[in-house]
């Protein structure tokens, strides 16, 4: 096992279509719930939400810390702006807000707790974000997240695959791994034991999500998961071209519009 990324490419923009996906991540935030049901809180400790996309999480984990505090960490200026507008006016300064890579996050105190969902995947070197994030915990500290592992959207990827093989689509995406690294479960916790962490345990998930119509499909592949695919390709034309083709498939699956997502959950401690 090797702990180097994938083929390295150009990184994707971090800015996202805050409102759309603020909209469209229900499927996110409903299993982002589960994962918050398995973080031991007393409610008072300093948590980080990493990855904290629009704050639909982050107020559920405030929630739950009615004498502590959030820092609510992205990488996206439009979504921490999102984020801040939905928050700031119930949790006044229980809130705090940090743009940054997390490989690259540094606080002045270190912290009781960190919860992610759906952000690991984005970052290609887990052993090296394991180790920021140990770093940033005190002794004792728990963390507690989920992102994309395993073979999540293979199905999905293996008919984007087969529609971008020709022109226009085959020098655009010839020789590009993608801007995702799903790890599995078993070198998901041999990396956060490498860095420190005990009471690692880890697991794979599957969960199919399906969309209720062609349109919220169309958009959810747009705006969240071919976000840095799409934005690849130049023309527009081709770009709508690409979309309305894959939902036309999608229409016709014996599910429709079904994703095909696992997730991997993880969780450590860093001893006292």
């Amino acid at each position: 096992m090797t702990d180097t990324a994938p083929t390295a490419t150009p990184p994707p923009s971090p800015e996202w279509n805050a409102p759309d996906y603020h909209r469209l991540s229900n499927p996110h935030v409903s299993w982002g719930r589960r994962v918050l049901d398995r973080l031991p809180l007393r409610g008072d400790e300093t948590a980080i939400d990493a990855g904290c996309g629009t704050g639909r999480l982050t107020a559920d984990l405030l929630e739950r810390l009615p004498h502590g505090r959030v820092i609510a960490v992205d990488q996206s200026r439009n979504m921490l702006a999102e984020a801040e507008a939905t928050l700031r006016p119930r949790f006044a300064d229980r809130v705090a807000f940090v743009q940054s890579d997390l490989l690259e996050l540094r606080l002045p105190e270190p912290v009781d707790a960190v919860f992610s969902t759906a952000t690991f995947h984005w970052i290609g070197d887990h052993l090296a974000l394991f180790g920021r994030l140990y770093d940033l915990l005190q002794p004792g500290g728990r963390l507690v997240a989920q992102c994309g592992g395993g073979s999540n959207l293979a199905a999905l990827m293996d008919r984007f695959a087969a529609l971008t093989g020709d022109p226009p689509y085959r020098d655009v995406f010839a020789g590009w791994a993608g801007p995702w690294h799903f790890a599995d479960d078993t070198e998901t916790a041999d990396r956060l034991a490498r860095v420190g962490f005990v009471d690692v345990k880890t697991d794979l998930e599957e969960a199919p999500t399906a969309m209720p119509d062609s349109a919220t499909y169309r958009a959810f592949l747009e705006t969240v998961i071919l976000r840095s695919h799409l934005e690849r390709v130049p023309a527009a034309a081709d770009r709508d071209a690409l979309l309305d083709r894959l939902t036309a498939l999608a229409a016709a699956d014996p599910v429709p519009f079904l994703f095909d997502y696992w997730r991997l959950n993880l969780a450590g401690r860093r001893p006292d």
